[in-house]
């Protein structure tokens, strides 16, 4: 060990990096988070955390910080673009679970994950201002390089294992895949944005409504009582089918007039969608595309996570939660087999596999193929009910196949032993 700098190197001090460094001071082996930022700042807007995430964060003692920053969803609920219900479903504990499913903004997440790091680890754990630009192999061990935002060389890290969180534009991925394709467009555009706002419904509900062809919406709170008149911070995701392709880049600012009159006339009994969009205080904007999954991610003593490994289209609240995953199970890994090769292979199989199917399906059938299905049923029409148009079990056929294929089922989460 003295020769290392630390066991083990996280690259990117994301919600996959930090549950890591979390995971690994749990096993009992060292580690330190490399960020690229100079300072780590609280960037993005909502995202949900289902069971399945949950489960393990729940094992890291975190859900009070959850609770303290974002709303524990309690169900999911489906309307056309005409304001129609379609369907609903209970969520978290609600449902059955033994643990909760969260809607939170991402950089609360973030920042709650990074104060537990500091907390548990101490402030040397993460090391921020230095980008890692590659690894190099040696018989026991890895080197990372870096330089800082100028671009100037850094001290190289010694450890016996790297992890490369670092994202979308992983250079970790591109030193593993240097000739790999362009992200695969999904033909879908979105735009994202937050707005404060009454509680609507349950003051717990997500909503996915109307489709792509016309235009869908994805409504959730991500926090409470914000201010004194209750009300709350609302996440809103606008999304439509568009040739037009723009690059990954998660700030991107949007224009109100590139999508807003595809949910002009959005005014329902249950949430006037069409102001909500209006008193957004930013629009983001990102087209939703994936990459084809790697046939592994591991190479001699480095490996990738999260994003890094396994980018894909934000649909069926799933990018966090297999970063997420991916972290506990790496780190189970890692204390059973020790750091070896043996480990991160382990742990290359089986979550390559898992995310593989996830990637996949969201591309296919996500959660909200039950609004193309009563698109496409309805005629896009308005409807007497909608048991005229396709069954409740039809409806819970989708969702349930989506819980088994991304592995948070009720039976499937009960019965799981902890990946420490």
């Amino acid at each position: 060990m003295a020769r290392f700098d630390t066991e083990v190197a996280i690259i990117g001090a994301g919600v996959g990096g930090l549950v890591l460094a979390l995971s690994l001071h749990q096993a009992g082996i060292s580690c330190r988070v490399y960020e690229a930022v100079d300072e780590i700042r609280p960037l993005g807007v909502g995202i949900n955390l289902l069971p399945h995430a949950t489960k393990e964060l729940d094992e890291l003692g975190l859900l009070p910080r959850l609770d303290a920053a974002g709303v524990r969803t309690k169900e999911s609920i489906f309307f056309t673009r005409h304001g129609q219900f379609v369907y609903s479903e209970p969520a978290g504990q609600a449902a059955g679970y033994d643990w909760p499913q969260y809607s939170i903004h991402r950089g609360d997440l973030q920042m709650a994950l990074l104060a537990a790091v500091l907390e548990r680890l101490g402030a040397e754990s993460v090391v921020t201002g230095c980008r890692c630009t590659g690894v190099s192999q040696e018989s026991d061990h890895a080197v990372a390089s870096f330089e800082d935002g100028d671009g100037n060389g850094l001290e190289p890290v010694a450890a016996a294992i790297v992890v490369g969180c670092d994202g979308i534009h992983s250079a970790l991925r591109r030193q593993l895949y240097p000739h790999e394709g362009a992200p695969r467009y999904s033909g879908i555009n979105m735009w994202r944005g937050v707005t404060v706002c009454k509680p609507f419904l349950t003051g717990a509900s997500m909503v996915r409504a109307g489709w792509l062809a016309h235009g869908k919406m994805v409504i959730y709170p991500i926090r409470n009582n914000i201010d004194a008149q209750g009300n709350q911070l609302i996440n809103w995701v606008a999304e439509i089918e568009s040739p037009v392709r723009v690059q990954r880049d998660w700030t991107r600012q949007g224009r109100l007039e590139d999508f807003f009159p595809a949910f002009a006339d959005w005014h329902f009994d249950w949430l006037d969608v069409a102001g909500l969009i209006q008193g957004a205080q930013a629009i983001f904007e990102y087209p939703m595309v994936d990459q084809d999954p790697l046939p592994t991610w591991t190479q001699g003593h480095m490996t990738l996570l999260g994003d890094a490994a396994h980018p894909m289209v934000p649909r069926g609240s799933n990018g966090a939660g297999q970063a997420i995953i991916d972290a506990r199970y790496l780190a189970g890994q890692l204390k059973r087999a020790g750091l070896t090769h043996d480990a991160l292979m382990n742990y290359d199989r089986a979550r390559v596999e898992a995310t593989t199917r996830v990637v996949l399906t969201n591309r296919q059938n996500p959660p909200d193929t039950i609004l193309r299905e009563v698109y496409e049923k309805s005629g896009d029409k308005p409807f007497g009910r909608i048991e005229d148009v396709i069954s409740r079990g039809e409806l819970e056929a989708i969702s349930n196949r989506y819980k088994q294929i991304a592995g948070f089922d009720p039976g499937t989460l009960k019965s799981r032993q902890s990946f420490l």
